[in-house]
This record gives structure tokens, sequence and C-alpha cells, in this order.
């Protein structure tokens, strides 16, 4: 079944609701469940004596908080007895980073959260599950929260 579940993770409250989803699926199939989180890149501008905060700076904060989540996540599986797998990666589309890092990590299944928006809610806002949705070539369990 599936063996290596990828369970990316943003730190949301919707995120947090899925948690127990994306575990139970490794439980009951046995599988590994593999947690990322994505960081964002430096937001780098024309005139870089203007930067608020120094690069260094901003991706140590970026690498404490990404670490933080995906922790929360890997303690959540171990104290249901789920092996778990935690990464950490920087990308400008998280949908994209969330895909390749599936391919990389052969994972067989991709849990998710989402609102559930419809309409042009939905269209307007869009989201990185719809995206992950439209582009995986994967297997992708939505958890509507």
């Amino acid at each position: 079944m599936y063996k290596s579940i990828l369970f990316p993770t943003d730190g949301s409250e919707i995120t947090a609701k899925a948690v127990q989803t994306a575990i139970g699926m490794a439980r009951m199939t046995g599988g590994e469940l593999n947690v990322l989180a994505v960081k964002e890149p430096f937001p780098y501008s024309a005139i870089s004596e203007m930067q608020p905060v120094p690069p260094q700076e901003f991706f140590d904060a970026q690498e404490r908080v990404a670490s933080a989540r995906v922790t929360a996540v890997t303690d959540a599986a171990a104290a249901a007895g789920v092996r778990s797998v935690g990464h950490t990666v920087e990308a400008l589309h998280p949908w994209e980073a969330i895909l390749d890092h599936a391919k990389t990590q052969n994972c067989d299944l991709i849990v998710m959260a989402s609102h559930g928006r419809r309409g042009m809610s939905a269209l307007l806002l869009g989201s990185e599950t719809q995206k992950v949705l439209t582009h995986s070539t994967l297997p992708v369990l939505v958890v509507r929260v």
C-alpha cells in the first residue's frame, strides 16, 4: 500500500487539523511519514543596501520556523508509534517543492489540508493544495477542515 506518505506543513491551523489523518494513514499502512516544510527565499531587491534584515539572519529565522513546524509533526508521529523523517527546503513556489520532494523521496501518497473553498473565493485565493492536485501524478488525499 502506501509506504512513504508526504505531509507538507506550513504550521497553519488547518494543517494541524490534518496531522492526525496523515499519521493515521501511515499507521494503518505501516508506512513512514515524510514531513516537509517549505521556506521562503530571501526577498532580494535591486537596492541591496536597503535590506531590512541581513540575508543570513533571514535564512536562520526561516530555518528555525520551518524546523519547528517539522518537529511538531514528527513528535506527534513518534507519540503515535509512526516512523517519520523531516525535511526543510527553500522554494519560491511551495507546490513545486512539494511535488519535487515527493519524487526525490519516492513518496507514494501526499496528504494535505484544504479549507474547501468554492467559487470566486477559491479562484481568487487559490491554494497550494489545489496546485498540487492539478500537477501531481501521485495520489493526493485532501483533508477538508
